[in-house]
């Protein structure tokens, strides 16, 4: 075989996908066999050459004087030069390929080191196989899988609509990545879409769960057998702090990386760390960063992240070509009415085909819906005439009872809150929208009149805080002889694929939460999304055929007033539970972590300083140094902040728990965390806009509530605790009814969030149980509600991890007031603010108006509110709240005093509160850590107070205990000698005096000696140290 048949063998074997068994192994002998002449010696060398070429003449018929003449030929290819070596080597080597028909020697050596391509086989149905095919990304699979062979890290760039999220994990399974050293790992940023991409997945690989499985925050099916596997970011964050090379897996898929979540930011931080640490161990690890629309200049012009950049695979293609059309003109702010014309307009006009409409929360959602049903019933006079029958039987009734209905919330509670005040701006939205009604309907009814189509509108609603069966009526096709319409929030922009749309209603609209770096207030603002999303939403359209979107907004806007992308969250968050998380993972200094985009220094340094007032992190050292003042001084997690780092809750909530333990109060610090950690556990009734029944009715509700609430709130300190109080009970009951839908209905409570309570109460009581070993708590289903000191303790530990979180009642304005002190009535004043703020009129201590509250967050709409409120009492704040308070000198009356049981030197000090300097009444404290504690543990000692073998010394004593604490003991050297002593040794309490008295049994007996007559010194050393 000359030259060009061994390139042409060699190239057949590159362009070859796929091997059986026996070319594998095959191929392997020869590589083999190539790597042993490589390190063999030169007649090693030519003693293979003999063999091998015995071995064919022999089996070509070649006589003996041949085969003798080989070992002379051999003798002489020892002795020749090294050129003439490698010639030899060719010829051994074209003898094995006319043998073995495989490479040659020079591809063989480039290839030594690969393993041989892998395919795994899959069994697709053939009508999955066929969907597939047309997807733009299969088009790519070679160039996809090229890159990721090839480097370490691949940033993958296809539009909506090519198919990367299901399709790229099932390249990967497909060529062996989940068969070797690990299985596939894929996160998401939102649940539904882990578990919808889940599904999807195994059905298309035609496997079962037990193979491609999801894991969220509560739930998964993760078996020992999964080979991909989807979750959350948050998830996975988790176990890299269990084991941070994340051994398991051979694959790290990011996806919808564009919309740069907290956890996505941190972990791709800490993936560019790790895919090079596992690349040095020999087991290499894959990143893949994947979006529709990537700023990806964060990630491949950042060297402090990738410092080899890594390379784009671009995917440009839809599926279909989807059709943009801009408003002539711009809504300014009813929008939602706009959003409802266009439905219409879209179904009486246009050809079938879903439709889908972007607003921005769960109330816009229920609203536009609502409307839609109405104007185009699904069961049209049937469902009317049950409506009416229904309404009968309720005005019936002696008793009103409200029926509360469990889609009826919104998905930030600032909507609701402001909705019920009256002049939030989602009702003035709401009331513009309802107001246009009737121009609407009657131009409605005149199309209709014109040949308009009556079919009725199937309409559904989705958001993230739908319960999951009603979520997944979206990806059922709809019923007969009627059009799909869906109404999302931008849940749906991302990797949710809702068959058979074909118009896209997109109100540009996007509800964000801004973040106060300074003052710590979340404020909910709707406001214009950006291109990248635009896009996205956009590309939903196209997904089945040729599509529209209808953008209720002018180009010039859409070109003027948008962002490219959305701000990356890390910078609109306070980032206090990731710097704790951080600081457990011994990444001290925050600022040199490789962020795509770096939080504020403010949110940084605001974290630290929460951290460090919580106990988790220790105060901040300055250095003397000139050159380093300019540095931040670096904080460490103490034992208490590693301690509640393992709980997966804010940090705030985390140090109640680490502090619940005591007088057995941890099962309702577990159930008081799990439910403030749940969003909107309760239904939030909403200002019904219709009829004269409705806002009957919807008072009712509100009556209702208030009631059940008054419950269980109680009496004395459980009445004080406040909404924290009726938070508890409200999760106590519904677990001593198992948790029904019937009574979370009659209650006012939300079946999804009580679920996800008693998912989050036994995550929390498994992680108590471990960190705590004498916990040993259990979740149990019929908790008696706690006593009322039981409640009066739960306050304090609820002010100890809300101590930044306390706000004070301004004082009643007199009659004679001016407009800026009378708006001050009923308000209260908060460390962090200078505006007044408000208890919000749903809290049980609405009426109450206790002087000091603690508040679990504050809320921006019409006014300040503060939610989730518990009373507390001024003298707590020196106790459980020491680093924000400023204390006074220790009082002389009372006098400061030993405390046995604790051990400590005990006095009276007033103090000031907070950055507004509350005066806080005085308190019994220990004395402060100074020269003055060391004089009165000194005349303590000497009184016989602290050991009392020293008591029968006190009448002999040659000067009075009380000398110590004088302003002129100086005087005397005895009392300068003891005082010397103790504050070289640091003996201020009993416990660090039986220490010294260990080390050195003698201590402290000479100086005592000049304390009495001579004449009892043998006797003070025979009985010395004066404690059995």
């Amino acid at each position: 075989m000359d030259a060009g048949e061994i390139n042409s063998v060699a190239k057949g074997k590159k362009k070859s996908t796929q091997m059986n068994v026996d070319e594998s192994d095959d191929g392997n002998e020869s590589d083999s066999s190539v790597h042993t002449s490589d390190m063999s010696t030169d007649e090693e060398s030519d003693s293979d050459d003999q063999s091998q070429v015995q071995g064919q003449t022999e089996d070509s018929g070649c006589d003996i004087d041949e085969k003798k003449n080989v070992p002379m030929e051999t003798e002489t290819n020892a002795k020749i030069q090294n050129e003439k070596k490698s010639e030899t080597s060719e010829l051994k080597e074209k003898s094995v390929l006319k043998d073995k028909s495989t490479a040659d020697s020079d591809n063989s050596k480039e290839k030594m080191d690969k393993k041989p391509a892998v395919n795994i086989p899959v069994q697709r149905l053939p009508e999955m196989q066929e969907s597939r095919l047309k997807l733009p990304i299969l088009s790519e699979e070679q160039s996809v899988m090229e890159t990721i062979n090839d480097n370490m890290v691949t940033i993958i760039c296809g539009e909506t609509g090519s198919g990367k999220t299901t399709q790229v994990p099932q390249f990967l399974y497909e060529a062996g990545y989940a068969h070797t050293n690990g299985i596939i790992a894929v996160t998401e940023p939102r649940r539904v879409a882990a578990i919808s991409m889940s599904n999807r997945v195994a059905k298309e690989l035609n496997l079962t769960e037990r193979e491609v499985s999801y894991q969220i925050r509560y739930e998964g099916n993760v078996t020992p057998d999964t080979k991909i596997k989807f979750m959350t970011d948050g998830v996975l964050l988790k176990e890299v702090q269990k084991d941070f090379l994340l051994t398991k897996y051979s694959v790290v898929i990011i996806d919808e990386a564009h919309e740069r979540s907290v956890y996505t930011d941190i972990l791709i931080g800490l993936l560019s760390r790790i895919v090079p640490l596992r690349n040095k161990q020999g087991n290499r690890l894959k990143l893949i960063i994947m979006s529709a629309t990537l700023r990806v200049e964060d990630f491949t012009e950042n060297r402090r992240l990738f410092r080899i950049e890594p390379p784009v695979v671009k995917v440009d293609s839809r599926q279909f070509p989807v059709t943009i059309h801009f408003n002539k003109r711009t809504p300014l702010e009813d929008y939602l009415g706009e959003a409802f014309k266009k439905v219409c307009k879209i179904h009486r006009t246009l050809p079938e085909g879903g439709i889908l409409v972007f607003v921005t929360g769960q109330q816009e959602v229920h609203t536009l819906c609502k409307k839609l049903r109405q104007t185009f019933p699904f069961e049209g006079k049937a469902e009317q005439k049950l409506k009416k029958s229904r309404r009968k039987k309720k005005e019936s009734k002696t008793e009103i009872l409200p029926k509360i209905n469990l889609d009826n919330y919104s998905i930030e509670p600032v909507d609701e809150e402001a909705e019920r005040e009256a002049d939030d701006s989602d009702q003035e939205i709401e009331d513009n929208f309802m107001e246009g009604d009737d121009d609407v309907t009657s131009q409605l009814g005149e199309d209709l009149q014109t040949g308009g189509t009556t079919e009725p509108l199937y309409v559904l609603p989705l958001y993230s805080l739908l319960s999951k069966d009603k979520q997944s009526k979206v990806f059922d096709p709809p019923p007969k002889g009627c059009r799909l319409c869906v109404v999302a929030t931008n849940v749906a922009e991302t990797s949710l694929t809702i068959p058979d749309i074909k118009y896209v209603v997109d109100t540009g609209k996007v509800k964000t939460k801004f973040y106060d770096k300074v003052t710590g207030v979340s404020t909910f603002k709707i406001t214009w999304t950006s291109k990248a999303s635009g896009n996205q939403r956009a590309g939903r359209a196209g997904r089945t055929g040729p599509g529209h979107c209808y953008r209720l907004y002018s180009s010039a806007v859409y070109n003027d007033d948008f962002e490219k992308f959305s701000l990356a969250e890390i910078i609109r968050r306070p980032v206090d539970d990731l710097v704790l998380q951080m600081k457990y993972m011994n990444i001290d200094r925050i600022v040199n972590f490789p962020f795509p985009t770096p939080p504020d220094d403010e949110q940084v340094k605001a974290a630290e300083t929460l951290l460090v007032s919580l106990g988790a992190l220790t105060e901040p050292i300055k250095s003397v140094r000139m050159k380093d003042l300019k540095k931040t001084p670096i904080t460490k997690i103490t034992p208490l902040g590693k301690v509640m780092a393992c709980f997966p809750v804010s940090p705030r909530y985390a140090k109640m728990l680490a502090l619940g333990h005591q007088h057995d109060l941890l099962s309702y610090v577990v159930a008081i965390v799990a439910g403030l950690s749940v969003q909107e556990v309760f239904v939030e009734m909403q200002k019904p806009p219709d009829t004269d029944q409705e806002q009957d009715d919807f008072r009712s509700q509100i009556q209702y509530m208030s009631q059940v609430k008054k419950l269980w709130a109680g009496t004395g300190h459980s009445m004080l605790l406040g909404d924290l109080m009726v938070l508890l009970k409200a999760i106590g009951s519904a677990e001593y009814q198992g948790c029904t839908i019937e009574f979370c209905q009659k209650h006012g409570l939300r079946y999804k969030a009580m679920k996800e309570v008693r998912k989050l109460r036994a995550q929390l009581t498994n992680t108590v149980n471990m960190v705590i070993p004498d916990a040993n708590i259990c979740l149990d289903p019929k908790l008696k509600p706690p006593s009322d000191i039981q409640a009066k303790l739960i306050r304090q530990i609820i002010l100890a991890g809300l101590a930044d979180h306390v706000a004070r009642r301004f004082p009643d304005p007199p009659p004679d007031a001016d407009e800026t002190l009378k708006k001050r009535k009923h308000a209260y004043q908060c460390t962090e603010l200078d505006e007044p703020v408000f208890i919000h009129p749903f809290s049980v201590l609405y009426k109450q108006k206790p002087e000091f509250i603690v508040y679990q967050h504050i809320e921006e709409t019409s006014k300040l509110y503060m939610k989730g409120i518990s009373a507390i009492e001024s003298e707590w704040l020196p106790v459980y709240a020491p680093s924000f308070c400023t204390l006074s000198k220790p009082q002389e009356d009372p006098p400061p005093s030993y405390d046995k049981s604790k051990d400590q030197i005990r006095c009276h000090m007033t103090s000031t509160f907070g950055r507004c300097c509350w005066e806080v009444p005085s308190v019994d404290l220990e004395y402060p850590a100074n020269l003055d504690k060391y004089r009165w543990f000194a005349r303590f000692l000497l009184e016989g107070a602290v050991v009392p073998g020293m008591k029968k010394y006190v009448t002999m004593l040659l000067s009075s205990p009380s000398t110590m604490v004088k302003s002129w003991a100086k005087l005397q050297p005895r009392t300068e000698k003891l005082l010397k002593e103790l504050v070289a040794a640091g003996v201020d309490s009993k416990e660090s005096l039986l220490k010294a008295w260990q080390k050195d049994p003698k201590y402290l007996l000479n100086t005592f000696c000049q304390w009495v007559p001579q004449s009892k010194h043998t006797e003070i050393e025979m009985t010395w140290p004066p404690v059995k």
